[in-house]
């Protein structure tokens, strides 16, 4: 028996008045933060931005902490399928930093371009020999930033080269030494000359790199000048090297949210979980260590973790039989204040509770006991349909949720309770996670600051599914938030003039609304607009535009903030025209939502360590929004674990 994911309040549904002051009316703590000194936050968009951009930046500055962030946050490893994306992978950087930690070349291309057009720069992707790369512009020139192998290369004057001057520069190589270009063992065997110094005699270019070894070894030792001789050779496949958008998704935030009951704990280990593992194996970084193997060059990227990939656990011990029940849940009906009881016998009562995570559920499991008969039913579509799980008279129930919530970051469950004496009378959830231990907020030998926060009061219901029906059943696709589709057709692909519309309801009043597309709209006269409106579509909004003369594709994302007050419903809408290969190939809609009873308690932070091989734990009780402490570690730690759950 099973379950899934996401949420909303939908027509119908008794809706809750905000909170009022005072801690027992506090149903749920949001944006709760702990950063440690030694570990930059990339928790959102914005966080990266204070975190890496200073006032004062040059351009060439801004990108090279483009550059670096991916460098130092995305290892190169076989990378997490989510079915989301055109191409399938994690392709939103956040996202990738946060969960994952790894990833293909296309996606730190992705990154380093998603992350530049943040602060206002341009980028865009190349596709060369059996490689993927970026490119930034600044000073009126492109500029080459290679964040999954780490590298980028100067001219004689300083400014850093371009992909085709370093396409030139190679091919000027090979036409004065016949016989190499093409032949992988013939350059390998020119680079290994000398105890590997024959890289040395190549491209003057390609030498002046300031991350490459006197081996001539990238930082990874996973490739080296040979393999940078044939990548930029000019060719791609059976192709000359070309421009490419590797299409990007934007808007994944951590919300680390608790309620009364509620305890996150993320590890710096795993236990051999992973987003691909019903597909076959993880990583190869699954089981190294931070400085070792192709781990190697981490530390000086600044990375602290004991490894990379991370398994965590979300558990929550619903507090049905008390009145938090009440501002913890999404909605209910016809149910006790006191405990979730049903209180006119002659109608049904309803709870329903959501499930929102910032970490990918890879396992679920739930425990239950009732009194009397009930039914229960998940959603994974923000509440738009549900699906049985169990029915009739209950008095325990183990139900295994895996199949349901696999890959997936929000679910609901409802229940509904049937007749005189019908109550919940205990319910537990709990999941595995995966996570990255990279940005973790680690702790070093000495004193560590570090800071807790806890931000506004909001929530994120989000719209996201594949344009590919064909991962129906994987994951959900654009159709399962049942949008209104005219003029498009073989998925998201415009016949001359269209229009997608999707939907979007929260259980609280709308803050803003942060959405876009990976698209392509090859002629400059086509594109899509982005339009917004609040009165069931009698009226349009066009809050940005997604221009034409892409190519192969473009990403654009935006955030809409001017929401008129008290709207909890609204319809999004990418209108496009096409005279030439016009569509939508990936999207994401978020919508920010007051939480109905969102607010501050106290929350415990637990940190568990071991200084040379001796156990060591530090708990500190946040008892404001915004508190700051030390941890002195009197030799170097090796990190074990981190949890966040609300003091008693």
């Amino acid at each position: 028996m099973r379950l899934l994911s996401l949420l909303l309040l939908m027509p119908g549904q008794d809706s809750r008045s905000p909170a009022p002051p005072g801690r027992e009316s506090v149903g749920v703590v949001c944006h709760v933060k702990v950063v440690s000194d030694k570990v930059a936050d990339i928790s959102s968009m914005e966080a990266w931005k204070k975190s890496f951009i200073k006032d004062g930046m040059t351009d060439e500055e801004k990108a090279l902490a483009a550059w670096r962030t991916a460098s130092s946050f995305q290892h190169q490893d076989s990378p997490p399928v989510e079915y989301l994306a055109a191409e399938d992978t994690v392709c939103d950087p956040i996202k990738l930093f946060n969960v994952y930690g790894y990833g293909f070349c296309s996606m730190s291309s992705c990154e380093v371009a998603a992350l530049s057009r943040y602060v206002g720069l341009q980028a865009r992707g190349w596709g060369i020999n059996s490689h993927s790369v970026s490119e930034v512009f600044w000073d009126g020139a492109w500029h080459l930033l290679d964040a999954s192998l780490i590298n980028y290369f100067k001219k004689p004057d300083g400014k850093v080269a371009s992909v085709e001057e370093l396409i030139a520069a190679t091919n000027e190589w090979y036409e004065k030494n016949p016989g190499y270009k093409g032949n992988h063992d013939k350059i390998v065997a020119f680079h290994r000359e000398g105890g590997w110094q024959g890289w040395k005699k190549g491209p003057e270019l390609l030498k002046n790199s300031p991350t490459i070894d006197d081996g001539g070894w990238w930082p990874a030792k996973t490739h080296g000048w040979y393999s940078t001789m044939q990548e930029y050779d000019g060719t791609s496949g059976n192709q000359k090297a070309f421009v490419y958008e590797y299409g990007y998704s934007q808007g994944y935030q951590v919300n680390l949210q608790l309620r009364p009951g509620e305890r996150l704990t993320r590890n710096w280990s795993n236990k051999g979980l992973h987003v691909n593992m019903q597909n076959g194996g993880g990583p190869g970084c699954m089981k190294m260590k931070t400085g070792s193997d192709s781990l190697v060059y981490t530390p000086k990227f600044g990375d602290i973790a004991p490894g990379r990939v991370g398994n965590g656990t979300h558990d929550y011990e619903v507090p049905v039989k008390t009145a938090a029940y009440k501002t913890a849940a999404l909605s209910i009906e016809n149910l006790e204040d006191g405990r979730a009881a049903v209180k006119d016998p002659a109608k049904p009562g309803v709870l329903i509770v959501r499930m929102p995570s910032s970490y990918v559920y890879l396992s679920g499991h739930l425990t239950l006991k009732a009194t009397g008969a009930a039914t229960l039913s998940i959603s994974d579509n923000n509440g738009l349909d549900w699906k049985r799980l169990a029915s009739g008279p209950i008095e325990t129930a183990e139900i295994e949720l895996t199949p349901h919530i696999f890959r997936r970051y929000d679910y609901r469950l409802k229940f509904e309770l049937q007749g005189k004496g019908a109550a919940l009378e205990s319910l537990r959830l709990t999941h595995d996670i995966q996570h990255s231990q990279r940005p973790l907020p680690a702790l070093a030998q000495g004193s560590n600051a570090i800071a807790f926060s806890a931000g506004a009061a909001e929530g994120t219901v989000t719209i996201e599914g594949s344009t590919n029906v064909k991962h129906k059943g994987k994951q959900l696709v654009y159709a399962d938030f049942r949008p209104q589709v005219e003029g498009m057709e073989n998925g998201l692909w415009v016949s001359g003039k269209g229009h997608v519309t999707f939907p979007v309801a929260t259980p609280g009043e709308i803050v803003r609304l942060r959405f876009g597309a990976h698209y392509r709209a090859r002629d400059a006269k086509d594109g899509f607009d982005y339009q917004v409106s609040f009165d069931g579509g009698k009226s349009w909004k066009t809050a940005d535009r997604a221009p034409g003369g892409t190519g192969h594709g473009f990403c654009k994302y935006i955030t809409f903030t001017d929401v008129p007050a008290g709207k909890r419903e609204a319809l999004v809408r990418y209108s496009g025209t096409s005279r030439n290969a016009t569509g939508i190939m990936g999207f994401r809609i978020d919508a920010d939502f007051k939480e109905p009873h969102g607010g501050f308690r106290p929350v415990k932070v637990s940190y568990s360590w071991e200084e040379a091989g001796q156990p060591k734990q530090h708990v500190f009780v946040a008892r404001k929004p915004q508190e700051t402490y030390t941890i002195s570690c009197a030799a170097k730690p090796t990190m074990k674990s981190i949890a966040l759950e609300l003091a008693e």
